[in-house]
Formats: structure tokens, C-alpha cells, sequence
């Protein structure tokens, strides 16, 4: 149930959706992606952190708000997010609920990188993981969105400041929480799913076509 609903919520295609009522079909202008980074250069500032956001709710949401109702709904003594305590100096989310919340974020993530209402093809998941870890691990978050702010300030390459982050995050939350297998190994998948969907990113780093930041246009 906490899936499908989950799978549901992250597939809501906010950067086509802003796009289209602007008259535009995001997915053919730009590098053809429906995320923030795409959005932001082909309809402005303003549109692009719109769309960075509703991203990120959507993993946020999953986890924060979805989760624990469906919980709630399967055990009743848990009554919501203000029951599910993190100990954010140790770095432990709680027994189950964990495994649970993580799901959630989990399919979030797959509902925005393979979105059913476009033929199964969306985004790469930078935001909505960030809105799960957000959720759940928002010390990893900080280390990992510190390490993106940096590769961007040198390279001015959104793509590689994206795939350093999905690399870094993995790797901070083994280091905080070695003994938390589960959230390890979810995370480095994740890590892994979102290098492999800037596959034509690093095509275009190779071929020295990658747009930098703040660059109008995006070649293909």
C-alpha cells in the first residue's frame, strides 16, 4: 500500500506540469528532462526553483507525511511523524518505522525517475532524494548538499555537482551509521541510480558538449 501511494505521490511530474501551462512541453526543448536544473533554463529562475521544490516535497512528503499515516493505519499506538523520534546526534532512526519511512522515500524516488503518466520516463531524483534524506538522514543531507554547493562553485557543471553528491551521501551515511545496513545499502542504490541516470550527462562531459551553469540552452 505505503508503495504504490508512495510510487504515486513522486511520479507527479511537476517540471512537465509548470512547463505545460506555460505552453511549453519541457520535453522538447533543452536536454528533454523534467527536472529543476532542465526547467530552470528553459523557463527562468523563478519556475526551475519552483520546480526544485515540489521535487524535493515529494520525497519529504512520502516519508514524513504518507508513511506515517499508512503506519498509523497498521498500528494504531503509532499516531504520526511527531511519534517517530531520530536521535540526530547518534544518527539512528528507530527500529521498523525506518525500514518502513524508507520504502516510502524509495518509491517516491522510482515514481519521479520513471513516471507513469509519461510513458514511465521522468527525472534523475536529485531533489526527491534530497527530500527523503531530508526526512530521514538530514545530517548526510547537509555533508552531501555541501559537497554538491562546492563541485558546482569549481566545475559549473549541475550534472557534476549532482553525481558528486549521489556519491558523497552513500558514503556519509555508512560512515555515521555503520551499523544501519539497511539505510546503507538503500542509499548507495540510490546513489547508483542517480549516476546512472546522468548517463548522457557523462556522454556529453566526454564529448566536452555539457552546458555549464547558468548557460541558456542545453545541447543535446
Amino acid at each position: 500500500m505505503v508503495a504504490v501511494a508512495a510510487y504515486l505521490l513522486g511520479s507527479i511530474p511537476f517540471g512537465f506540469i509548470v512547463a505545460k501551462a506555460k505552453g511549453i512541453d519541457i520535453r522538447a526543448v533543452g536536454s528533454g528532462n523534467i527536472g529543476a536544473t532542465n526547467a530552470m533554463r528553459v523557463l527562468g529562475k523563478p519556475a526551475g526553483i519552483a520546480v526544485l521544490l515540489l521535487d524535493a516535497a515529494k520525497g519529504f512528503a512520502a516519508c514524513h507525511w504518507l508513511a506515517p499515516i499508512v503506519f498509523n493505519a497498521l498500528i494504531p499506538h503509532f499516531h504520526g511523524p511527531n511519534d517517530f523520534h531520530y536521535d540526530w546526534f547518534e544518527y539512528e532512526p528507530i527500529k521498523f518505522q525506518t525500514k518502513f519511512f524508507l520504502l516510502a522515500g524509495v518509491f517516491a524516488v522510482l515514481g519521479h525517475n520513471y513516471t507513469c503518466w509519461l510513458k514511465f520516463k521522468g527525472g534523475k531524483g536529485i531533489a526527491t532524494t534530497a527530500g527523503v534524506y531530508l526526512a530521514l538522514a538530514p545530517w548526510a543531507l547537509l555533508i552531501a548538499l555541501g559537497v554538491f554547493i562546492l563541485a558546482l562553485l569549481v566545475t559549473r557543471y549541475v550534472s557534476v555537482a549532482s553525481m558528486s553528491g549521489a556519491v558523497v551521501l552513500p558514503v556519509t551515511v555508512w560512515v555515521m551509521t555503520p551499523h544501519n545496513l539497511f539505510l546503507g545499502f538503500v542509499t548507495t542504490a540510490l546513489g547508483a541510480l542517480a549516476i546512472y541516470k546522468h548517463k548522457a550527462n557523462l556522454q556529453r562531459l566526454k564529448a566536452g558538449t555539457e552546458n555549464r551553469f547558468g548557460q541558456k540552452k542545453e545541447t543535446k
